[in-house]
């Protein structure tokens, strides 16, 4: 019995989703843009000088990255570097 509840279940709600996918796109309305849209969405070539080129800001982020490595990497190294400055003046403090 339970399997055939499942199974109309799971088939009345798979029924529901395909009414509702041929009645409605995924984004529930599609309107076609105006002209005032069209007119921002085109290119304008007083803007062009100031397009930013993919492989470029990729090499910045590259960049970016390196140093924030380089950074945390020095601050790592510096904490490390005062632990066992500090233990080893412990230790010379103990054997005097």
């Amino acid at each position: 019995m339970a399997s055939l509840f499942k199974s109309n279940t799971f088939s009345s709600l798979r029924a529901h989703h395909l009414q509702a996918t041929e009645f409605q796109s995924r984004r529930q309305l599609h309107v076609e843009p105006g002209a005032r849209e069209k007119a921002l969405l085109a290119k304008d070539p007083a803007l062009e000088r100031f397009k930013s080129y993919r492989k470029g800001a990729a090499s910045i982020r590259r960049i970016g990255d390196y140093l924030t490595i380089a950074v945390v990497a020095g601050c790592c190294y510096e904490i490390y570097v005062r632990a066992v400055t500090r233990e080893e003046a412990r230790k010379a403090l103990k054997s005097e």
